[in-house]
């Protein structure tokens, strides 16, 4: 009896031991680098949307920030690897929806992290608004023109997309389901040739990303029907939620995680200090110079919940697509 009363007293202080060291280590936190692991290749959008980031970050926490690049598998292979690390707040993510939502939702067998279990969020910095064009010489001048014609036709209107696993893809199910109306996608390597061939009639609208379409819009080739996210630089494209629809469509975004299990005493120091950075006038300066993003910060709890949404319907689309069983 004694030696058991020895050993929960032993266990009990080791217990206590590595506690206080975890506690000690998160009132210290940061006392070495930082590694940010983007789950795609240098140079690459969310590369250098992260590297910008990262600079200011390191001014308000006072530590060095390492970028790690492992991009591979649907941008699974970084997004695990953080998933995995060390609960300690010295390897964060920096990655898209891709690696969190859009694997999850169409290949769940093969990711081995649950996405919302496995990451803690910290805050969501960018998202990249996709749009529907049409020539500027179609008789469609609404959204609400091509649907109408959508389900007096259905079928008949073809839009070019970059791809049936992409955002812009999925928006157009969206629609479909909201409306009733039906539309032929027909996905393009090539994105822009997916534009080019629509201004010479092959099809007969499109849907890619905004950054794509504003060199053809500068030339007054195409007309924007809608996008899906509110941008200052072009406040005359009216969102979903303008159009008296009760949801939005889905953008590509960019967004920092740590392992869930991360002290709370760091996550506590890291919001609020990656909120600061997302919301510097000099990162943002920097990202507009490039183009093709919209900074929008979410809070942990937003993107928690934009995540979970976008599992689930996207989850529901592949299904009805044959993408997944």
């Amino acid at each position: 009896m004694k030696r058991i009363v020895r050993l929960v007293c032993a266990l009990s202080a080791v217990g206590a031991l590595v506690s206080y060291s975890a506690a000690l280590q998160a009132q210290s936190y940061p006392s070495r680098p930082i590694q940010v692991v983007v789950p795609m290749g240098t140079g690459s959008g969310t590369d250098i949307h992260a590297r910008i980031l990262m600079e200011e970050l390191r001014k308000i926490l006072n530590t060095s920030i390492v970028v790690i690049n492992k991009p591979g598998a649907f941008m699974t292979v970084g997004t695990d690897a953080v998933a995995k690390s060390r609960k300690d707040g010295y390897t964060l993510l920096y990655g898209p929806a891709t690696g969190i939502t859009y694997s999850k939702a169409l290949d769940p067998q093969n990711v081995p992290y649950d996405p919302i279990k496995d990451l803690e969020p910290l805050g969501l910095h960018a998202f990249f608004p996709v749009v529907i064009a049409v020539p500027a010489s179609s008789p469609w001048k609404t959204l609400h023109d091509l649907i109408e014609d959508g389900k007096k036709n259905p079928g008949k209107i073809r839009i070019s997309t970059p791809g049936l696993q992409t955002t812009s893809s999925f928006n157009v199910m969206i629609i479909e389901g909201m409306t009733g109306a039906k539309f032929l996608q027909v996905p393009y390597k090539d994105i822009v040739a997916g534009v080019t061939d629509m201004l010479g009639g092959q099809v007969e609208a499109t849907t890619q990303s905004m950054s794509v379409l504003v060199p053809f819009a500068a030339a007054g080739k195409v007309r924007y029907l809608v996008t899906s996210r509110k941008m200052k630089a072009y406040p005359d494209i009216p969102v979903l939620n303008e159009l008296g629809y009760k949801r939005e469509l889905f953008s590509p975004w960019f967004a920092m995680y740590a392992p869930a299990g991360t002290p709370e005493n760091v996550i506590k120091l890291l919001v609020p200090a990656i909120k600061k950075a997302m919301d510097s006038p000099e990162v943002t300066a920097r990202i507009n110079k490039i183009g093709g993003s919209v900074i929008e910060y979410k809070s942990p709890a937003e993107l928690k919940k934009m995540a979970i949404d976008e599992i689930e319907t996207i989850s529901a689309l592949a299904v009805k697509m044959g993408l997944r069983k």
